[in-house]
């Protein structure tokens, strides 16, 4: 039986939080990706969800009002978001309180997405969007996830991932799809050794030889020199826009 996503975190959330911070750009292209979907306009609220250590507030405009939902507490940010229980469901808002709801690789932890979907739709207002952005079922990425990180992590890793099953269980639950895209984009670092220090931190893997990791993440995901000169892993996600009526 797979772990849910909170047992996950609890072991994998601070090693997943020390990547990001000591790499705070790695991801800058997957985190604009999610949030040029929509028009951000001044006064919006945006939700999070699961928001790990809350790293979409630093790509948001200032305007904007920022909610995170993350039951983990590992996350180092996490007493600072609105987590009343340590559950990821329900979510702590009210009806129809939220402009836009994101959600950015996440989910692929969950089994059954249908229960977050509900709650989603329940919180974002008439005429708002849910942005949900996560790995495609046998893509590249879902191969290196359950390949390698599951091999050699700590809690192993078989994803539940996004597919035309998902878009059916958005519509289910209240959903209008507008769009469907499987967005390319690079996790970007300074030198090649600082990839496989990046994935061993996030991904939470014991693998003390990043020489040789270097060449067996690149067996999995291509490695570009970049024109500014650094080094740009190939990611990909699946990426939807949903709108409630």
């Amino acid at each position: 039986m797979k772990q849910s996503y909170e047992k996950i975190f609890h072991s994998r959330a601070k090693p997943y939080d020390e990547a990001m911070r000591r790499f705070p750009h790695a991801r800058d292209e997957e985190f604009k990706q999610l949030i040029d979907r929509v028009v951000l306009k001044p006064g919006m609220v945006v939700a999070d969800v699961p928001a790990g250590g809350g790293y979409l507030k630093h790509y948001l405009p200032d305007e904007c009002q920022l909610l995170c939902h993350e039951p983990c507490a590992g996350f180092s940010e996490s007493q600072t978001l609105h987590t009343p229980t340590p559950s990821l469901l329900p979510l702590p808002w009210s009806d129809s309180t939220v402009d836009v709801a994101m959600s950015l690789a996440g989910v692929h932890h969950m089994d059954d997405k249908r229960p977050l979907f509900r709650e989603l739709y329940r919180t974002v207002k008439a005429g708002g969007y849910f942005i949900l952005s996560d790995v495609a079922r046998n893509s590249d990425v879902a191969i290196f996830l359950d390949d390698y990180v599951g091999k050699f992590n700590s809690t192993g890793h078989e994803g539940n991932y996004l597919d035309d099953a998902t878009l059916t269980e958005l519509k289910e639950t209240g959903w209008t799809i507008e769009s469907t895209e499987n967005s390319h984009f690079h996790w970007k670092f300074s030198t090649l050794l600082e990839i496989p220090e990046f994935c061993n931190m996030l991904f939470d893997i014991s693998k003390p030889d990043t020489h040789s990791s270097v060449d067996e993440i690149e067996s999995f995901l291509p490695i570009d020199k970049l024109q500014d000169g650094k080094y740009g892993l190939r990611w990909q996600l699946m990426t939807v826009v949903a709108k409630k009526l």
